[in-house]
């Protein structure tokens, strides 16, 4: 939480000009103390739909200590779902209208899993840009989560996504490009971070589009950014939120299809991720599957409670930094009234005083 400049000593105006979030003692003293509303629109497929929601309410809740946020999670027209996860979201999610009509102060957009192309061949694309509409009015933040990162730059900035001749997914090593900017204040400049996508946005073409890139990897993959605002809408192509065992459990996943004859080869271990006794183990796994596939047996499961203990988390520290500041700034901007995302005085068109976006690239020579 902030600072409250309260003296005159010398040090509050250090900070400050440091970049440090010091509040004066009129700023303090005019800010109404209150839950923070959160929504959570889940568009994961059903295998994945409790885990997703798990993942983003701990980094929400996790990122801070201080102001109570309620978590509202809802799901969009359009997505089909079995029985089981059909009764679960109505049985525990918040509808579409409900949230409308209760107003949010922010909210989060989870990725999906989608067939098309051209995303705006998806049935989600429709509702998706309905539900942008209502956020720009009534919701001060949203953050996205690689689908819908790729879905928004392709709405609101032009920017398609490009298929990649491989998956990209593993841990890969990022470093901060803009450290001024107040989302990735106090982060590490160098982190890890989880990727799984077959598809890309380049930091580049987001410049071009005048897009702010925050993070990228250290060979030049896109991140972290924001829209030209610097806060209305937060873009993650990564995936800040996933567990430690995510990606495991992602490539136990794709051993099973292996297995089943639906690749034809043995899918490529995660890159960054599994350590040398996690390799062997995750090897030998593969083998003895292979045997009892070969001998008309069920292959036995991946042995996760084994593997567990011999992988790391090297991204849980910033995702929760960069969350928390993103939390920071919904707090310090929004109305005191659900619904209206902006207090007086905040000018929506460039909430945090940043002054245009920085200037696109110039064009590649040869």
């Amino acid at each position: 939480m902030p600072l409250v400049e309260h003296s005159s000593l010398p040090s509050f105006a250090a900070l400050r000009a440091a970049g440090e979030t010091v509040l004066t003692r009129d700023q303090a003293t005019h800010q109404d103390i209150r839950e923070l509303h959160v929504g959570l629109c889940n568009a994961m497929p059903d295998a994945a739909l409790c885990a997703t929601e798990q993942q983003f309410m701990r980094l929400v809740g996790g990122a801070n200590q201080i102001v109570q946020v309620i978590v509202h999670p809802f799901s969009l027209p359009g997505i089909e779902r079995g029985p089981a996860a059909q009764t679960y979201v109505d049985q525990h999610y918040t509808t579409l209208d409900e949230v409308q009509r209760d107003g949010l102060d922010a909210l989060v957009l989870t990725g999906a899993n989608v067939d098309q192309p051209d995303l705006a061949d998806e049935p989600l694309w429709e509702p998706l840009g309905e539900l942008m509409a209502w956020a720009r009015e009534h919701v001060t933040s949203t953050l996205c989560s690689c689908l819908a990162t790729h879905a928004l730059v392709q709405r609101f900035h032009g920017v398609r996504r490009r298929r990649m001749l491989d998956k990209q997914w593993g841990v890969f090593e990022h470093r901060v490009v803009e450290p001024t900017h107040p989302l990735v204040r106090a982060t590490n400049t160098r982190f890890d971070a989880p990727h799984s996508r077959w598809n890309t946005i380049t930091p580049r073409r987001l410049r071009e589009a005048r897009v702010p890139v925050l993070a990228e990897t250290v060979d030049g993959g896109f991140h972290l950014g924001t829209s030209p605002d610097g806060l209305r809408v937060v873009y993650f192509q990564g995936h800040p939120e996933y567990d430690t065992v995510s990606l495991l459990k992602e490539y136990a996943r794709e051993v099973r299809r292996y297995l089943d004859g639906e690749l034809e080869g043995s899918p490529p271990h995660p890159s960054g991720y599994l350590s040398p006794a996690a390799t062997r183990l995750v090897n030998e796994h593969l083998e003895a599957a292979i045997i009892a596939r070969d001998a008309g047996r069920e292959p036995p499961p991946l042995p996760e409670e084994q593997i567990l203990p011999h992988l790391d988390n090297t991204w849980i520290d910033t995702g929760r930094s960069v969350f928390a500041n993103w939390l920071g700034l919904v707090y310090r901007h929004t109305d005191l009234v659900r619904g209206r995302p902006f207090m007086d005085g905040v000018d929506p068109d460039d909430p945090l005083g940043l002054g245009p976006p920085p200037a696109a690239p110039p064009p590649l020579t040869h």
